[in-house]
């Protein structure tokens, strides 16, 4: 190989069908993580029931409705050692970051430290540090090369930004960057803003894995509007034929329950009116947030920890007036005799 060729003409003397095999690969490895965080919305075969519980000690996935044994083989994905401080950390770690969607290039490549010291921590010499700042330079230039590149480090940066402000876990980012990436390969995004794709990627990404936002609270983080959120969140799941299930009101109670500091127990009995509720179906047609919120404030005057009405109506997103309509729907078809 002669030491003038440019990075440009070693690739085009690679054969077609390598890279075609390269491209394939990765779109296979691409598939198949999906498959593996579609799992992550896993019902008891038995029951139907979703709440399961990973047993990390034993090993085990069980039906906390039925008791059920769904999976007793459980693998640890960690590390077999121990580490106290960063220190121990560092010496005994022995391979790099896992791949990752939420880097344009999966984080396989590499960055040259900003600070100027090399391995042992020694300051490099003045005279050398005009050549660092080159190479610097350099390494950012060639990390990211084409439009398709650049498109994914602004929207996966964008995802990030989005992510943070709503406090979503990193399984919610990895299956949003999945969505995203699948948008691009399928040519989804022309015509479309990259912040509505990566909104209505959020989105579907959050009812997927089960960690349920609102069209408004993902619409109040992002720079579109909640109707273009919502119009290219149906696009895309129309497009990349992305099955979810409606969103239960059930979902959203632990984290209202939460944020209004209500205990255990009123978690619990809101979450008995909901599914009391959905057997007689006063939920078909009614906003989940509404009624989880109607459900907790119930829950709240029953068992002596009262909110205002304006409390939870702040929290969960709605109207005053909406948490009125649903009390009173609950309380007179279920029943209950409270008052407000």
């Amino acid at each position: 190989m002669g030491a003038t060729e440019t990075k440009q003409e070693i690739v085009e003397k690679v054969p077609e069908t390598v890279k075609e095999k390269v491209e394939v690969s990765g779109k296979e490895q691409m598939k198949q993580d999906m498959s593996e965080i579609e799992k992550i919305e896993t019902k008891c075969p038995e029951c139907q029931s979703e709440k399961l519980i990973n047993d990390h000690e034993r090993g085990e996935i069980v039906c906390g409705s039925c008791g059920l044994v769904i999976d007793d083989n459980l693998v640890d994905m960690g590390p077999e050692w121990r580490a106290f401080d960063h220190e121990q950390r560092d010496k005994r770690t022995r391979v790099g970051a896992p791949i990752t969607y939420t880097i344009h290039d999966k984080g396989l490549s590499t960055m040259i430290d900003w600070r100027n010291k090399d391995i042992y921590g020694r300051d490099i010499p003045a005279r050398n540090r005009a050549q660092w700042y080159r190479l610097r330079k350099w390494q950012r230039k060639i990390r990211i090369s084409g439009a398709t590149e650049r498109n994914l480090a602004f929207a996966l940066s964008e995802l990030d930004r989005d992510s943070s402000r709503l406090g979503l876990p990193r399984s919610v980012r990895e299956a949003a960057s999945v969505v995203y990436r699948n948008a691009v390969e399928n040519k989804l995004i022309r015509g479309r803003s990259i912040e509505g794709v990566v909104a209505a990627s959020l989105y579907a990404a959050c009812r997927r894995c089960n960690v349920p936002r609102t069209l408004d609270e993902i619409a109040e983080v992002s720079r579109v509007s909640k109707k273009e959120v919502g119009r290219t969140y149906r696009f895309l799941t129309r497009e990349l034929n992305i099955k979810l299930p409606p969103t239960s009101p059930v979902d959203y109670v632990p984290r209202f329950a939460s944020e209004l500091n209500l205990s255990g127990e009123v978690q619990s009995k809101a979450i008995e009116i909901i599914e009391k509720a959905m057997e007689k179906g006063l939920t078909s047609g009614r906003g989940p947030t509404g009624v989880a919120a109607a459900a907790l404030y119930i829950a709240s005057v029953l068992l002596g920890e009262r909110k205002t009405q304006r409390d939870v109506a702040d929290i969960a997103g709605v109207t005053e007036v909406t948490i009125r309509n649903r009390y009173k729907e609950l309380t007179e078809q279920l029943d209950m005799g409270v008052t407000l």
